[in-house]
C-alpha cells in the first residue's frame, strides 16, 4: 500500500501536511512530489511511470485554479486519483472545486475537500 501525493507546486506543502499527518497516523506509506501538469507534464509522467508496477496505490493530487493535474494523473494511470484542492477563502474554494469537478470523460477523479477525509478515504480504499 502506497499513496503518492502530487502537488501542483511546493506552495501546497502546508495543505499536503494535513493529509500526510493523517496517513502517518494510519500507518500508510506515502511519497510526495511537486510537479505541475501545465508546466512540467513530463515530470508528472515520470512519476506515474515510476509507480506503474505497484500493486496497491492511490494518487492524491493537490492543485488549484485550473486543475489539469488531477485529470492528467487520472487519464494516465490505472490507479484511483483523489483530488484535494487547496483554497485560501470561499471564493478561491469555489474556483478550485469547480475546476476539479469538471473533468473530461475517462478521467475518473474523486474530489475530497477536507484533507482529513482525503486521508481517511485512502485508508478505506486500502481496507486498512
Amino acid at each position: 500500500m502506497k499513496t503518492v501525493i502530487i502537488m501542483g507546486s511546493t506552495s501546497d506543502e502546508h495543505h499536503a501536511k494535513k493529509i500526510t499527518d493523517k496517513l502517518d497516523a494510519y500507518g500508510i506509506q506515502w511519497e510526495q512530489h511537486a510537479a505541475s501538469a501545465h508546466k512540467e507534464p513530463r515530470k508528472v509522467l515520470d512519476i506515474l511511470d515510476s509507480n506503474k508496477n505497484e500493486k496497491d496505490l492511490v494518487y492524491i493530487t493537490i492543485a488549484g485554479r485550473s486543475n489539469a493535474l488531477s485529470g492528467f494523473v487520472a487519464a494516465n494511470s490505472v490507479f484511483p486519483t483523489l483530488a484535494c484542492p487547496p483554497f485560501s477563502d470561499k471564493t478561491d474554494m469555489l474556483v478550485n472545486i469547480h475546476s476539479t469537478l469538471q473533468m473530461p470523460s475517462n478521467t475518473p477523479v474523486l474530489t475530497v475537500i477536507d484533507p482529513g477525509n482525503c486521508a481517511l478515504a485512502v485508508k478505506r480504499i486500502f481496507g486498512a
